[in-house]
């Protein structure tokens, strides 16, 4: 499983000029589910990502996780993310569970990452979407269980 997460002081997902889901401060986390990732892999992902370290603290360093912020969490599926991209000139997305798996994955780590979070948002699990953002840093990073 991997997650590109980027700080933002704002982000939104639309589809079909509708605003499905928007946060403020916080992360914005884009999810890439791998042929083999299993409830296991998203539960320590959610861990990771609630307690990952990326929001200044009064010292000006990087202490506080978005819980400790009270940030949002705006999670969007993205199965591009997983794509093997070593030779050639076009994506293969043989390492990409198969879409019904992955929509059931996705769909449980939303689930869980709402019981464990207040402020959470989401796209819409394989739709066209539209993602806007204000990348606060910018700091991008990306996790991999």
């Amino acid at each position: 499983m991997k997650a590109l997460i980027q700080r933002v002081s704002s982000a939104k997902v639309e589809v079909e000029s509708v605003i499905i889901g928007e946060i403020d401060q916080g992360l914005l986390v884009f999810i890439g589910i791998e042929k083999y990732d299993e409830l296991a892999e998203a539960d320590k992902m959610i861990k990771r990502l609630l307690s990952y370290r990326i929001f200044y603290d009064d010292d000006d360093k990087m202490n506080l996780s978005v819980s400790d912020v009270k940030g949002g969490v705006l999670l969007v599926s993205q199965f591009t993310l997983v794509a093997d991209t070593n030779s050639g000139t076009r994506p293969g997305f043989s390492t990409a569970k198969p879409p019904k798996e992955a929509e059931e994955l996705y769909n449980y780590f939303v689930h869980q990452m709402q019981k464990a979070h207040d402020t959470v948002a989401t796209g819409i699990f394989g739709a066209d979407m539209q993602v806007s953002l204000t990348n606060d840093g910018p700091v991008t990073f990306l996790l991999e269980c």
